[in-house]
């Protein structure tokens, strides 16, 4: 754990995240992007939830993905040593790479039922029936959502994010960078 606080890249990834946060929350970026993904005119996002093609590439696939990589993690912690070994990995950094990729989504879970905030497809300007908020906004008195929202933080953009657990399997600087950037461009992948 005291190797943990002192890991200056866990803490530039925290630093990356709480800044992304208060970007989104001081900005109306995050609208702005949607909008690039919405055809108002259509009335349709580019990439429907329920186009199968689009499931599979941003949604079903890259989920699969995590959790076959989750799966075969497991498989190396507890195999024959001689897998660990071929793959020159020690049972702690794929068990913290484990736990990363299971624990991070079950906590994105908890948020969703904390946050209040609806999915883009569930907000009037999407098409939807709820009023949009920010992340830290309250809802006007006269415009209260009808139930409450579950959709912020994203479960399989987390599990894409989650993938930053990689970054312990081994000690060189450029496996964690490299398990970082991935982590980081699933994330976003599968959360756009």
């Amino acid at each position: 754990m005291h190797g943990l606080i002192r890991d200056r890249g866990i803490w530039v990834a925290v630093g990356i995240l709480a800044g992304l946060l208060l970007l989104f929350e001081l900005t109306d970026l995050d609208l702005r992007v949607q909008d690039r993904l919405y055809d108002f005119g259509c009335q349709a996002w580019m990439v429907d939830g329920n186009n199968p093609t689009g499931r599979l590439w941003f949604y079903n696939g890259p989920k699969a993905l995590v959790w076959l990589t989750g799966l075969a993690l497991l498989v190396l912690a507890f195999g024959p040593a001689r897998w660990r070994d071929r793959w020159q990995l020690n049972r702690r950094g794929l068990g913290v790479a484990v736990l990363t990729l299971a624990t991070l989504p079950a906590l994105a879970g908890l948020g969703k039922n904390l946050t209040d905030v609806f999915c883009p497809s569930e907000v009037r300007r999407y098409g939807g029936a709820e009023p949009y908020v920010k992340l830290c906004a309250p809802y006007a008195p006269g415009d209260l959502p009808a139930g409450k929202g579950h959709c912020f933080p994203a479960g399989h953009a987390t599990g894409g994010f989650a993938l930053m657990g990689l970054a312990w399997l081994r000690a060189s600087r450029r496996w964690r960078n490299g398990a970082i950037i991935l982590g980081l461009a699933a994330g976003w992948w599968m959360g756009g």
